[in-house]
C-alpha cells in the first residue's frame, strides 16, 4: 500500500498539481523544495513542507525515516533549455548529482517506488513521432542531465530492488481545474505562459520564433499536454508500478501535434482584442517537430486524457493568469 509519498520539486508548477492529485485520493504528501524556482503560494497547505535542498542526502535520508516514505516522486529540477546550455554545471549539479543524492537517501529505507520527470528533449531529432524506444540522442545539456539521470536511476533500481517510473514528458501547458494552481516562474520561456502574459496587455504581441519549419504552416509543432493530465498521470503510473512491482519507461503527450501558430490563432480567438502575431527569427536549439507515440503509457494504465483540447488549455492559462494580476 502507498501512503507517504515525498514529492521533490512540489512547490513548482508540476508539482503543485501532483500534490493535488494525491491529497484528493488521500495519501500523506511531503514536499521537498529549496524554493529557488519553486513558489510558497504554490504549496499546497495540506502537505507537509520542507525547504531542502535535494542534494543534502542527509537531510532527506532522515525525513525519509522519520515520516517512513515509501514513494518519491522526483521532479525537482533545472528545465530551461536556453540556460542549460550557457550554465551546463549548474545543470550537472541539480538535475544529476542532484537525482544521486536523492537516490543515496533511499537506501536502507522502506522505499520502494520512484517515479522521475524526464523529457522528450533526450530523443534525437528528426524522429518526429517517437516512441520509447527511438534512438535517443539529446541536444541540450538539459536533455543530456536528463538522460544521465534516468541510467543513474535504473542502475540504482537493479541494486536495490525498488520499482521505477521513468515518465517522458513532452510539452505541459494548462492551470488546475481547482484555479488553485498554475505557472508562476516568468523565466521559464514558456510558450502558453509568455502567451497568457501578453494576451492581458492592451496591445498583445504573439511572437513566434521561426516560420519556415518544413511543417504545414512553417511553425514548430509541438505534443502539449495539459498539467492535469500529467499530475493523474503519476499518481496511475504510481499505483500500477508499486501494485506489480515492475519498473517502466512511458511517453507523456496526447499523440497529437499543435503547430505555434494554432496556439497563437487560439489564443487570439479568445479575446476581443486587435492582436499582432508576429514572426522572429528561429532559436537555435528548437526542434522542428516532436508528438508522443503513447501507446504504451495508454496500455499500462487504461487511460483516457480528460483536458485534450487546446481551447481548454488555453483557457486555463489565461484564467490564472489573470488571478496572478489580480
Amino acid at each position: 500500500m502507498i501512503k507517504n509519498i515525498l514529492i521533490t520539486g512540489g512547490a513548482g508548477y508540476i508539482g503543485s498539481h501532483v500534490a493535488e492529485i494525491l491529497l484528493k485520493k488521500n495519501k500523506k504528501v511531503f514536499i521537498v523544495d529549496n524554493l529557488s524556482t519553486g513558489h510558497k503560494k504554490l504549496l499546497n497547505r495540506k502537505a507537509k513542507f520542507f525547504k531542502i535542498n535535494i542534494r543534502n542526502q542527509l537531510k532527506i535520508n532522515n525525513l525519509i525515516k522519520k515520516f517512513n516514505i515509501d514513494s518519491i516522486i522526483h521532479l525537482a529540477a533545472n528545465l530551461i533549455i536556453e540556460e542549460g546550455q550557457k550554465k551546463p554545471d549548474k545543470y550537472y549539479k541539480n538535475n544529476v548529482l542532484g537525482t544521486k543524492k536523492i537516490l543515496n537517501a533511499c537506501k536502507q529505507t522502506g522505499v520502494k517506488n520512484f517515479i522521475f520527470s524526464s523529457t522528450a528533449a533526450i530523443y534525437k531529432e528528426g524522429q518526429y513521432r517517437v516512441s520509447e524506444n527511438s534512438i535517443i540522442k539529446p541536444k541540450s545539456v538539459y536533455g543530456k542531465t536528463k538522460l544521465k539521470a534516468e541510467k543513474l536511476i535504473k542502475e540504482f533500481a537493479k541494486k536495490n530492488q525498488i520499482n521505477y517510473g521513468i515518465l517522458r514528458y513532452f510539452n505541459i501547458a494548462g492551470s488546475s481545474p481547482s484555479g488553485k494552481f498554475g505557472l508562476i516562474n516568468k523565466k521559464s520561456d514558456h510558450l502558453f505562459k509568455n502567451f497568457s502574459r501578453e494576451i492581458l496587455k492592451n496591445n498583445p504581441k504573439l511572437r513566434i520564433y521561426g516560420s519556415d519549419y518544413k511543417t504545414k504552416d512553417g511553425s514548430c509543432i509541438r505534443d502539449f499536454i495539459h498539467v492535469a493530465d500529467i499530475a493523474e498521470i503519476h499518481f496511475l503510473i504510481l499505483k500500477k508500478i508499486d501494485k506489480l512491482k515492475i519498473s517502466k519507461i512511458l511517453n507523456c503527450g496526447y499523440n497529437k501535434g499543435t503547430s505555434v501558430l494554432d496556439v497563437a490563432k487560439e489564443f487570439k480567438s479568445q479575446t476581443t482584442k486587435k492582436v499582432d502575431i508576429i514572426f522572429a527569427k528561429r532559436r537555435k536549439n528548437d526542434l522542428v517537430k516532436i508528438i508522443a507515440s503513447n501507446e504504451k503509457l495508454i496500455k499500462f494504465i487504461k487511460w483516457t486524457p480528460k483536458f485534450n483540447n487546446l481551447g481548454k488549455i488555453v483557457k486555463s492559462c489565461i484564467s490564472w493568469e489573470k488571478k496572478l494580476i489580480n
